[in-house]
């Protein structure tokens, strides 16, 4: 049996949709883009949405928005997807790392303070797989300290803090649609924020630094291409109508995930939320207490299985270890939890013969090492 790791939910609606878009003159900077943005903030329950063509992009205009720069420090976590990083040194400012909580994998909001010093201008924090940062305490703490606050939420839409989603809390936050993400546009990202200022810093960035109601060709500031086509707004107009759908699929298949696996206990399962916090299932990441993982990976992927460690940890990357002198040790959580970690299938259709396959295999295969 053949089991991808990632599969988009896509249906003749998204289809038609798109094919509508490209039936008319309208391929890009039209009306879709702003039904999408719209639509997205008012999801969100925020003031702004700003389409763009990556999360990458969106956190990069954030960086930029919120005017850190050279010699300025970014606190974040050595534990996601290296974007969240990279989007600090796109403007030549420093990210300071702070170790990862062994339960939730996000970033340990009880030592951030311990590294923040004058040169501290941001706090950037991530919603790990889907599961959201302890926001009200880390949004008090910049208060506290003056500091601002990027949330990237890349991996966690519609996931909730007594209600509030994730994306509402910093001063901007930033969603992506890569095509494993719980929605997709293809390619494509959403910074949003209740600052005007943002807003339309955004805006002017994202098309090459053109302020709205400027002439053709006239440019107030520096800008990038980071424009996201009607095609893809078209495309994610849809994929929003069926948000709720989807994060309810996906929630059926971490719960039977879990099911298969209420008597093995040679794995740590992911956390599915709490009372007063809602999860967003974006990828089902389990942990091996012991033994070889990448041999496991390995087993698994000769039985068809789409597989992966998730994540390396950021300091340990090449360049990082080059360019600041990090090494291992450095942030003790962080690098025990990569040695641990396997994403395994996960999407909003994958059945139950799929995911009894995949866990069986699992099992048989752990117990065998």
């Amino acid at each position: 049996m053949k089991v991808p790791l990632s599969s988009p939910d896509i249906t003749e609606k998204e289809i038609q949709a798109v094919v509508s878009v490209l039936q008319t003159p309208n391929l890009s900077l039209g009306p879709k883009l702003s039904e999408f943005e719209k639509n997205f903030a008012k999801y969100i329950g925020v003031k702004h949405a700003v389409a763009v063509n990556s999360g990458t992009s969106g956190l990069h205009l954030c960086i930029r928005a919120l005017d850190v720069k050279d010699g300025d420090e970014v606190i974040t976590t050595p534990f996601s997807f290296i974007a969240s990083s990279n989007c600090i040194l796109f403007e030549r400012a420093k990210p300071v790392f702070v170790d990862i909580r062994e339960d939730t994998l996000n970033i340990d909001e009880d030592r951030i303070e311990e590294k923040i010093t004058s040169k501290t201008k941001a706090i950037l924090a991530v919603d790990v797989f889907g599961y959201p940062c302890d926001m009200p305490k880390i949004t008090k703490i910049a208060r506290k300290h003056g500091l601002k606050v990027i949330e990237d939420a890349c991996e966690a839409i519609g996931a909730e803090i007594n209600g509030k989603k994730s994306g509402s809390f910093g001063d901007c936050a930033v969603f992506a649609f890569y095509p494993n993400k719980q929605m997709t546009t293809g390619e494509g990202g959403m910074l949003v924020t209740n600052d005007d200022k943002i807003a339309s810093l955004a805006r002017s960035m994202r098309n090459q630094g053109r302020d709205e109601g400027m002439k053709w060709l006239a440019h107030d500031r520096l800008g990038y291409n980071y424009r996201l086509s009607d095609i893809n707004c078209a495309l994610g107009i849809e994929q929003l109508k069926r948000i709720d759908e989807i994060l309810k699929k996906r929630e059926k298949v971490a719960g039977i995930y879990a099911y298969k696996f209420l008597d093995f206990a040679e794995i740590v399962l992911p956390p599915a939320g709490t009372r007063d916090i809602r999860r967003s299932w974006f990828v089902y990441v389990v942990r091996l207490k012991g033994g070889p993982r990448d041999q496991v990976i390995e087993r698994l992927k000769e039985k068809g299985v789409g597989c992966n460690s998730y994540f390396p940890p950021i300091h340990l990357q090449p360049f990082y270890q080059r360019e600041f002198g990090f090494k291992a040790g450095d942030f003790p959580v962080t690098e025990k939890i990569a040695q641990q970690t396997i994403a395994l299938p996960f999407y909003s259709n994958l059945d139950r013969e799929k995911i009894g396959y995949v866990a069986d295999n699992l099992k048989q295969i752990i117990r065998g090492l």
